[in-house]
């Protein structure tokens, strides 16, 4: 079974949301076996669970918990992703909401053989965002795949 981490945007127009999930499922099926980590962030994150779900696969989810934050329970589109979760952590680190965010998708690279990427390949980006959290993985030696609507940009 291979474990396959996702970090990507949260801001996905609407009408690339089918397209991702289809090259997601793609991707995927190119796997005997698929195990998903995902933070489940608004956007790739959850597509992306939807995915893996659709290929028969099952996942963790691994939630950055800001202290500053309402328990993310509180969301209802999370929670109904949360009832399919074999596992969940919640992290949280002292300091801005972005430690925990980065905290945690730093854990999503570490647990995952592969990570995907539902991005555009903008560098730019903030602490614990989809940017970082490819550079981090590169660092660990890890396999990345990216997926966007036509591609890389």
């Amino acid at each position: 079974m291979v474990r396959i981490g996702v970090t990507g945007r949260a801001r996905l127009r609407p009408s690339a949301h089918k397209v991702i999930v289809r090259d997601l499922k793609r991707l995927l099926k190119g796997y005997s076996g698929v195990h998903g980590l995902t933070c489940l962030a608004e956007g790739a994150d959850r597509l992306f669970a939807e995915a893996v779900l659709a290929c028969k696969g099952s996942f963790e989810a691994v939630l950055p918990v800001p202290e500053i934050s309402a328990e993310p329970e509180e969301d209802p589109k999370l929670r109904a992703l949360l009832r399919f979760a074999s596992d969940v952590t919640k992290i949280t680190v002292p300091g801005p909401p972005e430690a925990s965010y980065e905290a945690a998708s730093q854990e999503v690279v570490r647990r995952s053989d592969v990570l995907v990427a539902v991005w555009d390949g903008d560098d730019e980006g903030r602490r614990g965002g989809t940017a970082e959290t490819v550079a981090f993985a590169r660092e660990q030696g890890k396999e990345i795949q990216v997926v966007w609507p036509g591609g890389r940009s």
